[in-house]
């Protein structure tokens, strides 16, 4: 509490009256993570899935947020309900997004019939994760790229 305090500029009585526990606090930090949803987008389904990875993206490159998700995951045994608030208020709305912009583009004859949503799903949102661990840098055009192998551009 104290280095957050400090951190933040203000004073761990303040911090207490703001938050009745770390748990608290560590949920109002998940929650900072969270941006705008991706904005409308004309066009069909394509472009929708595109949109939400560009969303994914730039969510993911703001500072400390990979740092925090390590966090998250380093704790999920002492805090589980951490990891779990993280899960069900970032991960799974964006991933529910992105899933139903896939089975969209079954749906319209874009991708075949047996197209395993699910799998290009995690292999999308995965490409990212597998990228910044590998210490080089997500290209300005890692979504449109990573979309192109799923799904081509007609």
């Amino acid at each position: 509490m104290e280095s957050v305090a400090a951190a933040a500029g203000t004073t761990v009585p303040s911090l207490r009256r703001r938050y009745g526990s770390k748990a608290e606090l560590a949920a109002a930090v998940v929650d900072s993570l969270r941006i705008a949803q991706p904005r409308p987008v004309a066009g069909g389904p394509r472009e929708q899935a595109l949109a939400i990875l560009q969303n994914f993206q730039r969510n993911l490159k703001r500072p400390r947020a990979m740092a925090t998700l390590g966090s998250i995951l380093a704790e999920e045994h002492r805090h589980p309900g951490l990891l779990e608030h993280f899960r069900s208020s970032l991960v799974a709305p964006r991933r529910s997004m992105l899933h139903a912009a896939l089975s969209r583009g079954v749906e319209a004859g874009e991708l075949a019939p047996d197209f395993d949503v699910d799998a290009a799903s995690n292999m999308l949102i995965g490409s990212f994760y597998a990228r910044y661990i590998s210490g080089k840098p997500i290209p300005r055009d890692w979504a449109r790229r990573v979309l192109g192998l799923v799904w081509p551009a007609s």
